[in-house]
């Protein structure tokens, strides 16, 4: 008999090695959950002429240091490319929320910080975002459900860096029929 999300054909994986097809549907799952939370919260109201990427820029800067935080050190918080990432700290900043300085250890650095405009808009926001995270999270898992998909999330996330890359030879080349012209 083969184990839950196993079909008998399919190798039995040492632990911490589960198996491929039951991966593959773990993420899909966690990603289609991911979506639809997703969509839900950027439909609230809560977000005051904020969109949701700009509040995570806002909330991420309250992470750093009050001096503020280079570019490339917000930008492994936020998925965006660095580019964007750059143009949507200058709309920012015209608005009033961020606002560049120069990093005092690197005459051509610069370091975006909040200004208390921006901070008092992210508290706002953020609370108001925090009761609707704990509405669409909370009202489907219990406490200890949380703590478990909490703890297997962080453990996933974190053993990234142990994992090698897949090397592209590894891949199988697409058949003639999923070929992009």
């Amino acid at each position: 008999m083969a184990e839950q999300g196993r079909r008998e054909d399919e190798p039995v994986t040492a632990p911490g090695h589960g198996s491929p097809r039951l991966a593959v549907e773990t993420w899909e799952s966690l990603f289609r959950a991911q979506v639809t939370v997703m969509r839900r919260l950027q439909a609230d109201p809560v977000w005051d002429g904020l969109t949701l990427r700009e509040y995570d820029v806002l909330f991420s800067l309250t992470k750093g240091p009050d001096e503020g935080m280079r570019l490339r050190d917000l930008n492994v918080y936020i998925l965006l490319s660095q580019p964007s990432l750059s143009r949507m700290v200058d709309r920012l900043a015209t608005r009033g929320l961020v606002e560049r300085t120069p990093a005092p250890d690197d005459a051509r650095g610069t370091l975006v910080r909040l200004t208390r405009t921006g901070r008092d808009l992210q508290r706002a926001t953020g609370r108001a975002h925090a009761r609707a995270i704990a509405t669409y999270v909370g009202g489907a898992l219990d406490d200890d459900e949380l703590a478990t998909l909490g703890d297997l999330l962080e453990r996933l996330r974190a053993a990234q860096q142990a994992i090698p890359d897949v090397a592209r030879e590894a891949l199988p080349a697409p058949r003639a029929d999923e070929r992009r012209p």
